[in-house]
């Protein structure tokens, strides 16, 4: 039974999701929506029965105190309602939870039954992987879905991917057969610092989804919480030989690929973000890193939704990777 009540009819909404497992490398994706409930201070109006979908051996529940009094939270997905403001309002139902242990079709069946009584237009659903991607070098996103009309009015790729699916791709899957627009948007996280938090790939995913669905994200500290990891991870890597060599060897490869990608279209792309910020009465808060002389990547090398990552290194630990 889906209970709705105290819900206000909303306006335009999209429903953006993210699972914690699997299909989150660096918790980048599960990060980025837990960023937008708190920047537009959700308000939860439904959770899904934790004994349908986990397995408590796998997922624990936690033991907290409140006020003197032992409660337990058991692990499980929730929804919540946050209305973006402006000259063009509009709702986003956000979902954020963990990759449920079975019974996944019942699972997305029941995440359809709250889009379709919400009224959502589109569902975008975050992920990330583990690539062969250099950390000092713009975070590739993939933009894909199985409906080649969207693909071609959102500029989108038409997923062709074949293989072992998460959660995100089952998903999307079950809303292409609900006939309910649906996109991932996949951000790639170098395999050789693959332990979260990842802020740079968590800025990224949001930068793409701010594209995509035509609305002004506030980042809060998540700019500076990127260079900040990024000069963390140059240290390190500064420190041992073999991984500044290999890094280079990255950025090479990297480079040599994105070097036609350069294009009039993904310049107007970052132009518009610009303007939209400038508007906006804030600064543009790009999700490039800063170089030597103080100035910024050119934006025309960054967050290219056409870059795709690549299956990590054999021989790394794979367990957070997926799909496009």
């Amino acid at each position: 039974m889906i209970e709705l009540e105290g819900v206000p009819e909303l306006i335009d909404p999209v429903m953006v999701a993210a699972f914690e497992g699997w299909n989150d490398a660096g918790d980048a994706a599960s990060t980025a929506v837990a960023h937008l409930e708190r920047e537009w201070k959700g308000e939860v109006f439904a959770a899904l029965d934790a004994e349908d979908y986990y397995d408590f051996q796998v997922n624990r529940p936690t033991v907290w105190m409140d006020a003197g009094v032992r409660k337990i939270t058991w692990p499980t997905t929730r929804l919540s309602v946050v209305r973006v403001g402006g000259d063009k309002p509009r709702d986003l139902v956000l979902v954020r939870g963990i990759e449920p242990s079975m019974r996944w079709r019942s699972f997305c069946n029941e995440l359809l039954g709250f889009a379709h009584e919400l009224g959502v237009e589109l569902v975008v659903i975050l992920g990330a992987l583990l690539g062969d991607t250099p950390h000092t070098r713009p975070v590739p996103i993939s933009g894909t879905t199985s409906d080649p009309d969207l693909a071609r009015r959102m500029d989108l790729e038409e997923t062709k991917y074949e293989g072992p699916t998460g959660i995100v791709g089952v998903l999307q899957e079950a809303c292409t057969h609900a006939g309910v627009p649906a996109v991932s948007l996949w951000a790639a996280v170098p395999h050789y610092v693959s332990q979260p938090p990842n802020p740079k790939a968590t800025l990224a995913l949001l930068n793409r989804l701010e594209d995509l669905i035509d609305v002004r994200i506030p980042l809060g500290e998540l700019p500076e919480d990127a260079r900040a990891w990024q000069v963390g991870v140059d240290q390190l890597a500064a420190e041992d030989s073999e991984v500044a060599e290999y890094v280079q060897t990255l950025e090479e490869a990297r480079d040599t690929a994105e070097l036609p990608e350069a294009s009039g279209e993904a310049i107007a792309r970052e132009f518009e973000r610009y303007l939209r910020r400038r508007d906006g009465g804030t600064p543009p808060t790009p999700g490039g890193h800063a170089t030597a002389d103080g100035g910024e990547i050119p934006p025309f090398l960054r967050d290219n939704p056409s870059s795709r990552p690549r299956p990590p290194k054999p021989g790394t630990d794979d367990e957070d990777s997926s799909e496009e």
